[in-house]
């Protein structure tokens, strides 16, 4: 068997002719095919990386997108962060100034909560007490029945202008111009509105208030009001005048607790800013019972009207100016 096989090669000129053995022609026939086979090899592998680095592409812009979302939502929220942040700062200051003013009101009111006790429940407190305040400064006289300016003769002992002995002026003598009006300083009954003649005040208003208080108006020009009629705290009752025995125009103000006078003084200048210093100036009255005794009551905008069966007016045995 011819183990040999010949290759021609031609040219312009001759050709040559090469003899090789049949082994070398199969060495060349599996070296194509591995040339063939590590060429397809090559060329789906390249293939194959080409897919895979657009799928890895791919999948990066994903990635970059859902960072960029990401990110822009990590913002948001830094954003909301810190305006969550803010608002809790605002808070705290809004707080801190509330508990401020708490403590200045429970100062005002004499209340001294321990300290840590819960905010609302210090609110709570001073809520029920302004209440109570806010009955005391309904019901109980208060403030100037006239614009303050000054008095003329006060409360205790003193000569009497007209009389000239000594005597116990039981109220004061607020200066006033003829036709000053005069207001109610607390809710109450008309007791008596008229001229007294025994007493000496002339025209005479006597106002029977809430918790045993009785107001005294003498010495009035004209009256406004009339006996069992009930009057709110800032009614005009009269005007001033020189009525019965006075020296000139002026208002006699006066002021008593179950009969006994106190000095108005005191009353004329309480008001909420000076909540507690009339306890410590006006010893007279038994201040605590009349706070427990308002504990249960509230001031209302339109307070109902009702009329109570005055007592019968005082008997004034003390003459005044």
């Amino acid at each position: 068997m011819d183990k040999k096989f010949t290759i021609t090669i031609h040219d312009d000129n001759n050709f040559k002719q090469i003899n090789l053995h049949k082994f070398v022609k199969k060495a060349v026939a599996y070296a194509v095919v591995f040339l063939m086979t590590l060429a397809f090899i090559a060329v789906t592998t390249i293939l194959y990386l080409d897919y895979r680095v657009d799928a890895v592409a791919q999948k990066k812009n994903k990635l970059e997108e859902a960072y960029k979302i990401l990110n822009e939502h990590n913002n948001e929220l830094k954003l909301s962060i810190a305006q969550t942040q803010k608002n809790l700062d605002d808070k705290k200051d809004e707080l801190q100034s509330v508990s401020d003013k708490l403590e200045d009101i429970e100062d005002l009111i004499g209340l001294n909560p321990p300290t840590n006790m819960p905010l609302i429940q210090r609110a709570d407190m001073t809520k029920v007490t302004s209440q109570q305040i806010a009955v005391l400064m309904k019901l109980v006289p208060n403030g100037s029945p006239i614009p303050y300016n000054g008095i003329t003769s006060k409360f205790g002992y003193r000569i009497h202008p007209t009389l000239h002995i000594k005597e116990f002026h039981r109220g004061d003598d607020l200066k006033a111009e003829l036709n000053t009006p005069v207001r109610a300083t607390a809710d109450g009954m008309v007791e008596y509105a008229g001229y007294h003649k025994t007493s000496g005040y002339g025209n005479l208003v006597i106002l029977d208030h809430s918790f045993g208080f009785k107001t005294f108006f003498g010495h009035l020009n004209k009256i406004v009001i009339k006996s069992g009629q009930f009057v709110k705290k800032g009614t005009i009752i009269a005007y001033t005048g020189n009525s019965g025995m006075s020296n000139g125009p002026h208002l006699h103000y006066e002021i008593r607790f179950i009969q006994r006078p106190l000095n108005p003084f005191y009353f004329i200048k309480w008001s909420v800013k000076n909540y507690k210093e009339i306890f410590e100036k006006e010893v007279n009255i038994p201040w605590q019972s009349l706070v427990t005794a308002t504990s249960n009551l509230k001031v209302v905008t339109a307070p109902t009207q009702t009329q109570v069966q005055p007592s019968s007016p005082s008997v004034l045995s003390l003459k005044g100016k």
